[in-house]
């Protein structure tokens, strides 16, 4: 079992945290993240320490401590030093382009697609063939990095497409000739 919803989190210098009505508001140097919280688990604030207490202790109370947790630690840290993801393109004419808050994608489809950024997300990107995405929220810039990669996976044969970077991709063998 784990005990991730036990630990407390701590609260850095400059972060202005509110707790009112289920809904927590965080403010730091990067931005503003707000969030409501389930009604089976509490917070309890106080000398700048987060505690996530369970209503009730039951199995679903247990997984929702430790996923609040994760999200309130989660929100802390974009606030204060943002997140990053990067995503490689890879492929013959494989390229990105970024014009204002879309970024123009050639994939080897007939037309380029356009991926709109989510409100909150910016991207930068270098060569042609790496985008890196970079906000404070880490569910937003997740999904955004996942629409992108998804709008061309790599394929296992020669490996092209959109990919993490750092991510592994497992190779296949190709057609063996007849001889």
């Amino acid at each position: 079992m784990s005990r991730v919803g036990k630990k407390p989190i701590t609260i850095p210098e400059k972060t202005k945290i509110t707790y009112k009505d289920r809904v927590i508001t965080i403010q730091g140097e990067k931005g503003l993240l707000t969030r409501s919280i389930n009604p089976m688990i509490d917070l309890k604030i106080k000398d700048g320490i987060i505690d996530v207490i369970m209503m009730k202790d039951d199995r679903i109370s247990r997984s929702l401590q430790g996923l609040t947790r994760s999200l309130v630690a989660n929100m802390i840290t974009g606030v204060n030093q943002g997140f990053e993801r990067a995503l490689e393109i890879s492929g013959i004419g494989y390229r990105a382009e970024l014009k204002g808050r879309t970024i123009v994608l050639n994939l080897g489809f007939s037309n380029p697609v356009n991926f709109e950024l989510p409100e909150g997300i910016s991207a930068a990107i270098d060569r042609n063939n790496m985008i890196t995405l970079s906000g404070i929220d880490k569910e937003k810039l997740g999904l955004a990095a996942a629409g992108i990669r998804q709008l061309r996976p790599p394929e296992p044969y020669k490996g092209k497409g959109i990919k993490y970077a750092g991510e592994r991709i497992k190779r296949k063998a190709g057609k063996t000739g007849v001889k």
